[in-house]
């Protein structure tokens, strides 16, 4: 279950992709669409988030930054023989 982390209620356009950058803040790039190449990322809003590790960060449907726990399944490898 993800848990709310921030309300920045972001209003999103159609055509771009919203994310948590590097430095914690959202970030929006316009998504390429058949010939047309995509654009390069902007900043939307300043949070600031300090990142956990096993945990995936995304924008929600209200437009608020959320964390959940990231399921870690699949097919274990064979080792070396």
């Amino acid at each position: 279950m993800a848990q709310k982390l921030m309300k920045v209620g972001i209003k999103r356009q159609k055509g771009y992709l919203y994310y948590i950058d590097k430095q914690g803040d959202v970030a929006c790039a316009k998504m390429a669409r058949g010939g047309k190449k995509g654009g390069g990322p902007k900043k939307v809003a300043k949070c600031g988030i300090k990142r956990k590790e096993g945990y995936l960060y995304f924008v929600d449907k209200k437009g608020d930054i959320s964390c959940a726990k990231m399921k870690r399944g699949g097919k274990k490898k064979k080792g070396k023989r």
